[in-house]
C-alpha cells in the first residue's frame, strides 16, 4: 500500500536526519558557524516532523466510532499540516533570526575550519540516501505524473512531505556549504549569515507549499479525475440507466466516499431497484477499491420544468 511506502521513506529520513542533526550540532560547537546551527536545527525539526507523520499514520488507523462514524483517516492530513507549521516556525524563522544576528555581528570561522566542510559533505551524502529512498517509493505510485503534479495531486501526504523536506535539506546543505566556504576563503562572516538566510527563506517557501497542499486535503478533496470516470462507468449497468450527478470525497488517503443520484427504470419494482443498487456498489468497489463508503439514491430523469407533483405521479422522489 502507499502508506507502507510512505512509512519506509519516513523511517529512512528519520534515521538520516537524527545522525545529521547530531553531527551538525557538534560542528557548530566546534566552529561557531551560524549555517551549521541553522542546519542542525533544520535537521532536528525534520526529525520531529517525521515522528509526527508516523504518529499521524498510527492514529489514522483507529476504527470508526460513534463520534467519528467515517473513521480517522484524515488525521494523517492534520499531522502533515502540523509538519508545515513546525518547518515554518522552528526551521525557517529560526534560521532567518540567526542570519540577522550573524549579519549584525559577523565573525569568521576561527577554529576547526575544515570540520564544517567535512560535516556538510557527509550530510549531503546521507540526505542523498534519504532522498533516493523517497524517490524510489514515490515512483511506485507516481505513474506518469510529473513531480509537481504528484506533489499537488497525491492524496497520501507522507511521500510529498518527505520529498519536499529532503529536497529542501539537500538544497539547504548546498547553501550552507557555499556560505561556510566563502567565509573560510574571505574571512568575512557575512557569507555565513547569507548562507543561513538562504536556508531560512528556502524552509519558509517549502513550509508554505506544504501548508497550502495539506490545507486542501483537510478541507476535503474529491477523487482523481481517473477515479471519477471509473466510478461513473462502473455505476452504469443492469438496472442503472444513467448517472444524474456524482460527488466524491476523500475520508483519508485510501478511503473514498461516493454519493450519487442514479437514474433507474421507472417500471422496476422496489426489490429490483434495491438489487440494482447492490450490484452497482459491487461494480464500483471492483473498479475503485478505495471507494469504501457508497450512498446511491435512485431517481427518474425528468425534463426541466417538471413539478414535484409530476415527479410523484411518475414514481420519482420529487427531487428535480
Amino acid at each position: 500500500m502507499a502508506h507502507d511506502g510512505g512509512s519506509r521513506a519516513i523511517i529512512a529520513a528519520l534515521g538520516a536526519n537524527l545522525g545529521i542533526a547530531a553531527t551538525k550540532l557538534v560542528a557548530f560547537f566546534l566552529t561557531g558557524s551560524s549555517s551549521m546551527l541553522a542546519e542542525s536545527v533544520h535537521s532536528f525539526a525534520d526529525s520531529g516532523n517525521q515522528l509526527l507523520l508516523l504518529v499521524g499514520g498510527r492514529r489514522a488507523r483507529r476504527e470508526a466510532d460513534e463520534a467519528h462514524p467515517f473513521g480517522y483517516g484524515r488525521e494523517r492530513y492534520l499531522y502533515a499540516f502540523i509538519v508545515s507549521i513546525v518547518l515554518f516556525s522552528i526551521g525557517g524563522l529560526f534560521a532567518l533570526y540567526e542570519a540577522w544576528h550573524k549579519w549584525a555581528d559577523p565573525h569568521p570561522i576561527e577554529s576547526w575550519q575544515w570540520v564544517a566542510l567535512a560535516v556538510l559533505v557527509a550530510a549531503i551524502g546521507m540526505e542523498g540516501f534519504s532522498f533516493r529512498t523517497a524517490i524510489h517509493e514515490s515512483n511506485r505510485t507516481r505513474g506518469g505524473l510529473s513531480w509537481v503534479q504528484f506533489i499537488r495531486t497525491a492524496k497520501a501526504p507522507e511521500l510529498p512531505v518527505v520529498l519536499l523536506e529532503d529536497a529542501g535539506a539537500l538544497v539547504g546543505l548546498i547553501f550552507a556549504l557555499g556560505g561556510v566556504s566563502m567565509t573560510l576563503v574571505t574571512g568575512d562572516g557575512r557569507w555565513d549569515a547569507a548562507g543561513t538566510a538562504s536556508i531560512g527563506v528556502l524552509l519558509v517557501v517549502i513550509a508554505v507549499v506544504l501548508a497550502l497542499e495539506t490545507k486542501s486535503l483537510l478541507l476535503g478533496e474529491s477523487a482523481t479525475a481517473d477515479d471519477v470516470r471509473a466510478i461513473e462507468a462502473a455505476l452504469l449497468g443492469e438496472g442503472v440507466v444513467s448517472v444524474i450527478h456524482l460527488r466524491t470525497l476523500h475520508l483519508g488517503p485510501e478511503e473514498l466516499l461516493v454519493a450519487a443520484k442514479i437514474e433507474v427504470d421507472g417500471a422496476e419494482t422496489a426489490a429490483q431497484v434495491a438489487l440494482a443498487i447492490d450490484v452497482a456498489e459491487q461494480r464500483v468497489r471492483a473498479a475503485v477499491p478505495i471507494a469504501r463508503v457508497i450512498y446511491l439514491e435512485p431517481d427518474l430523469r425528468r425534463v426541466a420544468g417538471a413539478t414535484a407533483d409530476d415527479a410523484v405521479q411518475a414514481g420519482g422522489t420529487g427531487t428535480l
